[in-house]
């Protein structure tokens, strides 16, 4: 987390013209409901005061990074910016999503009182290579990937997945990503929030047969419906993203899931047993 002294320290030495807000305490449905008094502080702090520095220390541009769990739980499909406060985030996040969308009230707030530059990206569930493999705090995509490299590997005949596989999820590739986020730095110019995605839907139940079958797992699922679903569905209304600043993604899903897959396994250890990512 960063500390105000720290910040104005790093601002300082430092002196950036524009400051992109990354910085974030994140996981999966279970690292959220194991320590959401933590992801709701560490979130909340690390944002106020970096944006509260940026604007002192004299910063041109903040670009503060949001959620999309910051939406309700219950948001007519696709997700409109303009519904962003009509109801309670989803139960399992909604601590890590309202301490992010503080980040919306603080910019609009510094913007209307003090002129300070500062806009507010709200984008969907990101994958990619560089992700976070560690079961205990990654998200869907990189799970699935390691529990079915792990059990081609090891010839397990079951793999168990959380929930019954019908909530849906829109996934956004790295790289599409950090071309929003430098597009929008450059053109965007309000405190109005948008989203950011790929406009493509899929169902968990889908997405888990779509990696059993790239990684090559002839297994069977296993649905631990005593787990949690999470929100029921996600899909994003991209217009405004490319009305505003031109924004369309460019990553086919299966194209940035093999890339991801790839990139896992070449960080694998040597006497790992081989595996051969579908085509």
């Amino acid at each position: 987390m960063v500390q105000p002294g720290i910040a104005a320290g790093l601002l300082a030495d430092s002196r950036p013209d524009i400051v992109i807000h990354l910085a974030a305490r994140v996981g999966g449905i279970g690292a959220n409901r194991e320590h959401p008094a933590e992801f709701f502080y560490d979130n909340l702090m690390m944002g106020v005061q970096l944006l509260h520095e940026s604007w002192k220390a004299g910063v041109q541009k903040f670009v503060a990074i949001g959620t999309v769990c910051a939406y309700p739980k219950f948001t007519p499909v696709p997700f409109r910016e303009e519904d962003l406060w009509n109801g309670y985030p989803e139960e399992t996040n909604a601590p890590y999503g309202l301490a992010k969308k503080m980040l919306l009230v603080q910019s609009q707030a510094y913007r209307e009182q003090y002129g300070f530059n500062s806009i507010f990206l709200l984008p969907v569930n990101l994958y990619g290579p560089g992700d976070n493999f560690d079961p205990d705090s990654s998200h869907v995509i990189p799970a699935l990937i390691k529990k079915f490299v792990e059990a081609k590997q090891r010839g397990n005949k079951q793999v168990v997945a959380w929930g019954d596989g019908s909530p849906t999820r829109e996934f956004l590739y790295v790289d599409d990503a950090a071309e929003a986020i430098v597009l929008a730095a450059r053109e965007y110019d309000s405190s109005e929030p948008v989203n950011i995605g790929s406009s493509f839907e899929i169902s968990i139940r889908e997405l888990t047969e779509l990696i059993a079958e790239l990684v090559g797992y002839e297994g069977e699922v296993v649905w631990d419906t005593t787990k949690p679903n999470g929100q029921p569905r996600r899909k994003l209304d991209i217009s405004r993203a490319n009305r505003e600043f031109g924004f369309r993604s460019r990553t086919p899903f299966r194209d940035g899931l093999r890339q991801t897959i790839d990139w896992y396994l070449a960080q694998q250890p040597e006497s790992s047993p081989a595996v051969a990512v579908g085509r």
